[in-house]
């Protein structure tokens, strides 16, 4: 739903480290184990589940039943808002990303790669 555009809005329980113009990439796990794409970080908007709801719930790709079990028991909510998402010229497998980086595991969430190296290995465009 991101790389078609209808999801524009990326939910989080815990607050990630980012910041506006950071790049996420996207690893989907089964069945496929491949990145696919990656999108550029607009803003993260960090609120009561309620408001995070009412602001963007249209925008997350959820159905409201599914937001709340999500958040259920935290006080808090994360909204990673998409400024613009592509997908790869050619998804890049699991087996080859472990060569390019030894001992790599897809994440549960999300694993911070510094340095632009490990993406432009694959040719995912850096952000300005």
């Amino acid at each position: 739903m991101i790389f078609a555009g209808t999801k524009t809005v990326e939910l989080r329980r815990v607050r990630p480290t980012l910041k506006a113009g950071d790049l996420v990439l996207v690893y989907v796990t089964s069945p496929t184990k491949e990145l696919q794409g990656a999108f550029k970080v607009s803003q993260t908007v960090t609120s009561s589940p309620a408001s995070i709801w009412k602001k963007f719930g249209k925008k997350t790709g959820v159905t409201r039943a599914e937001f709340d079990t999500y958040f259920s028991g935290k006080n808090q909510a994360h909204a990673l808002i998409i400024e613009e998402a592509w997908t790869l010229p050619k998804p890049v497998r699991l087996a080859c990303l472990r060569e390019e980086k030894q001992g790599f595991r897809p994440p549960q969430s999300f694993h911070y790669i510094r340095g632009g190296g490990f993406a432009s290995s694959f040719g995912v465009p850096l952000p300005n």
